[in-house]
């Protein structure tokens, strides 16, 4: 049984590139597997190890200065959901797309998961999800807002494109939630400074709803997608239903495998009208090293090259 963390904290990294080097350094000596992203504004990321190693690369993180409180969200798999450690340099840990909306400034009011349901049942409030629109597709709070974001940094122009009255901006409650709670916070930051008032959102995002609240009194409907080869989990924190298109890294049913656009480890009905014949051919020689993998009982890291990102 593996032990998953999904952690992020908005602080001041004063030395990003000696962060870098340590926490690298410290989580390989714990096998430690996933990626964290390192920048000036905080850390952010998901990673994977023994439950012992788990809680020591977690104490580990929590000495680093300005660290002390960070936000962790705990899960379990029976497969290691990661193939390797990767701890990157990024201006943003989370991208919008303009380096001076900071979270560490300013952010909205925390809501803690158990007072949720009574935040987004008011008549007043207005509830948006944070996330991109094939996340918000599998799964999403009852009566949110879905932007219909491709990336993150596309959410700033969604909302100037709502044109909010001052009256909005002044009167109305917004509610934002998103995975794990660092996208919501960065965009109560840039909503603030757009004017809102009363600006709140989801503390540890919709997975520490699924820990902290019954899934019997839960407003969530569907599954939650999550960036590992989980793909989904449902409330109860178990993997989901949904696979991956590894093309465009789309969620995909098993009515999108039995498709005739579906090629494993190549295309689905999402992409595969808009790649071309020489990405299948690539992508269908990376499958067969996966599948050659497979039969050697060895797990295949993957292409150097990246596959096509839609987060």
């Amino acid at each position: 049984m593996f032990k998953i963390a999904a952690l992020y904290k908005f602080a001041e990294v004063s030395n990003p590139y000696k962060a870098q080097s340590e926490i690298r350094a410290n989580l390989k000596s714990l096998s430690i597997h996933g990626t964290i992203l390192v920048g000036q504004e905080g850390l952010n990321g998901t990673i994977s190890g023994s439950k012992k190693n788990i809680d020591k690369a977690i104490a580990y993180i929590r000495q680093l200065k300005n660290f002390k409180d960070t936000d962790v969200k705990f899960s379990e798999a029976n497969i290691n959901p990661f193939i390797r450690l990767k701890i990157k340099l990024k201006e943003e840990i989370v991208t919008i797309g303009d380096k001076t909306i900071n979270p560490v400034n300013i952010s909205g009011n925390y809501i803690e998961p158990k007072n949720w349901n009574d935040v987004i049942d008011d008549d007043n409030t207005i509830l948006i999800d944070t996330r991109n629109d094939y996340e918000c597709s599998i799964g999403t709070f009852k009566n949110a807002i879905n932007p219909k974001t491709v990336k993150f940094r596309d959410f700033p122009e969604w909302v100037k494109n709502q044109n909010f009255s001052k009256e909005d901006k002044k009167n109305k409650k917004i509610a934002m939630f998103c995975t794990g709670g660092i996208r919501c916070e960065k965009a109560s930051s840039f909503m603030l400074r757009d004017g809102f008032e009363d600006v709140n959102h989801l503390k540890g995002g919709v997975l520490k709803y699924f820990e902290d609240v019954p899934e019997e009194k839960s407003l969530w409907k569907g599954e939650c997608f999550v960036f590992d080869d989980r793909v989904s989990v449902k409330h109860d924190l178990t993997r989901g239903t949904y696979d991956m298109c590894h093309g465009c890294r789309m969620p995909i049913t098993q009515n999108d495998k039995d498709s005739k656009k579906f090629i494993m480890g190549v295309a689905c009905p999402s992409c595969f009208d808009s790649t071309t014949e020489d990405q299948k051919r690539r992508y269908m020689s990376r499958q067969k090293q996966v599948d050659l993998a497979k039969e050697r009982n060895t797990k295949h890291i993957g292409p150097k090259e990246e596959p096509i990102q839609k987060s």
